[in-house]
């Protein structure tokens, strides 16, 4: 008898909600806490519309809640609602906070991201913001005793909520759809960060493209390649590929930055190509990009999976390739090719919890060029400028712009400290850059040697709210995809290869893009194959005029 009271009590003690009181409870918690920046960008660009911003906010509340009320079913509303809170409040902290929106590669990006990455991300703020604002509503959830109808009721009380929200959602838009699709096709950004619907529209999207990729079998490609002749000074052609990491190219002084962040490179005598874009704002998206045949209005994910790379061509004209990755790795891009990733070595001399300085990069690369036999390709795959731990990718030697923000967590620092920490891995990458120089100057006697940089893509520091990268691609502002593309070419190297030097910084500032990367690099190599275009070659022109 006692245990029977006390269980009574206990029930006593528990709230008591009809299914869809806390269907609604749910959707409007979920509209006010979790969707700061939807309605903030919303109001932005419907604020001159006053009466469609009202018919706006009625008719997204309506449709939330029908949402909701859709899943108020006896076992299923609990873990469902627990559900969309988590999802909102976990894809709100990014949006609200880095103004990145969840779409499908930056599903994809997290869905590959190394734990080391992951941790920059999940921050004491993250956790204690997920706390508050999703574990506390969660335990209400389970806590409180649902009140469910007989079935044939509470399908009725379903459908009488949810089809008047429907119809004012409908009505609404109906109303005012002029408005809605003028406002959305100049501003898409206002939907994409409405929560938790298009994160988990998305990351369905992902998971079916996932399910369908992975039964692509790949197509061999450009299996004419080969190389026209040897290198007429009898030494191997030897080049080496940085692949920078969120390297924008506003804040590099090789262009028009005001601080000095390439002191190095302008001793050194690189060319710099100053109106350079990149295929994507990812490195999931720009990395098999660049290194497939295919320019970037006509590469999709698919493409590239299913055809050879550009390593695989130089592969099938005997250059020998190779990839060292201090990254996240090559996005299988150099799955048939020799691999090393570098983090997993854990040298105390660069590397700490997981991640390494790209120093590591150098460490060993005197020791590979004294063993090249023949024509040679050398990917370095850096972290270089990788947010949001800018701090974590440069030595206390290159602290030059201070102070800078020392954490993760851009909420502790003001704006002008994240653009230090910002330009120090900038400056960092530009010593990295030219030490890759010294130390192929000094094989010159054996080799002749090239260097080409490009970065995957740029990267946000508080412009109109955003930061890091990830922007869609009809959203992308130019700081995520104006990118730097740096060259330097032994004076041996362009002798034997006819290219005119003088004429690479004449034509420097003519628009490039990372559709060049492919065949500039095969040109560089002296590739022929079917697949090359001329026209998409960096050094082809100044070759020819050299040539002249």
């Amino acid at each position: 008898m006692d245990d029977f009271d006390e269980t009574q009590q206990h029930r006593r003690l528990r709230p008591c909600l009809g299914s869809v009181t806390l269907s609604v409870l749910v959707a409007v918690y979920i509209l006010a806490v979790a969707n700061a920046t939807f309605w903030t960008r919303a109001y932005t660009h419907l604020a001159i519309y006053p009466v469609a911003f009202i018919a706006f906010v009625i008719a997204i509340v309506a449709v939330t809640i029908a949402a909701m009320t859709a899943f108020s079913v006896k076992y299923l509303i609990k873990p469902a609602l627990i559900f969309f809170v988590l999802v909102s409040v976990m894809a709100a902290w990014f949006t609200d906070q880095y103004g990145i929106v969840i779409d499908k590669e930056m599903i994809r990006n997290a869905a590959i991201m190394t734990q080391e990455a992951a941790a920059h991300l999940i921050t004491p703020a993250f956790l204690l913001h997920l706390f508050f604002t999703g574990m506390l509503p969660s335990l209400f959830i389970l806590w409180v005793r649902v009140v469910h109808r007989p079935f044939p009721q509470k399908f009725a009380w379903n459908m009488a909520v949810i089809l008047p929200c429907l119809a004012v959602f409908v009505a609404a838009g109906l109303g005012f759809s002029q408005t809605y699709a003028a406002v959305g096709r100049l501003h898409r950004d206002i939907i994409l960060s409405f929560n938790p619907f298009i994160p988990i529209g998305n990351a369905a999207r992902y998971l079916f493209v996932s399910e369908s990729d992975s039964s692509i079998a790949r197509r061999p490609l450009g299996l004419d390649a080969h190389q026209r002749s040897s290198n007429p000074n009898h030494k191997p052609r030897v080049i080496v590929l940085v692949v920078g990491e969120s390297a924008r190219a506003q804040n590099f002084s090789l262009g028009e930055y005001s601080r000095e962040t390439n002191p190095e490179l302008k001793a050194r005598d690189v060319v710099y190509y100053t109106n350079s874009t990149s295929c994507g704002t990812t490195t999931g998206v720009s990395l098999p990009c660049m290194f497939s045949v295919y320019p970037k209005r006509q590469y999709t994910l698919r493409k590239g999976l299913e055809t050879d790379n550009l390593t695989d061509i130089l592969g099938h004209a005997k250059v020998k390739v190779e990839w060292w990755d201090n990254n996240t790795g090559s996005y299988t891009v150099a799955n048939r090719i020799p691999y090393r990733f570098l983090p997993d070595a854990a040298d105390p001399r660069f590397c700490r919890d997981g991640e390494c300085l790209d120093t590591a990069l150098l460490d060993r690369l005197d020791e590979w060029l004294s063993g090249v036999k023949g024509d040679s390709v050398l990917v370095l795959h850096q972290n270089g400028s990788h947010g949001p731990g800018y701090y974590q990718r440069y030595p206390d030697d290159f602290r030059r712009f201070i102070p800078d923000c020392r954490t993760a967590e851009f909420g502790a620092c003001t704006r002008e400290e994240i653009i230090n920490a910002y330009d120090n891995t900038v400056l960092f990458t530009d010593h990295v850059l030219a030490r890759v120089i010294d130390i192929l100057k000094r094989h010159g006697n054996s080799e002749s040697t090239a260097m080409l940089y490009v970065s995957d893509h740029g990267e946000s520091l508080g412009e109109n709210g955003l930061y890091l990268h990830g922007a869609p691609d009809l959203l992308a502002p130019p700081q995520q995809t104006h990118v730097p593309i740096i060259a330097w070419l032994a004076p041996d190297f362009s002798a034997a290869a006819k290219i005119d030097t003088d004429c690479l910084a004449r034509r420097a500032a003519e628009p490039t893009s990372h559709d060049n990367f492919f065949h500039s690099v095969l040109g560089l190599m002296d590739v022929a194959t079917s697949l090359y275009d001329a026209k998409l070659d960096l050094f082809a022109a100044c070759r020819d005029a050299a040539a002249g």
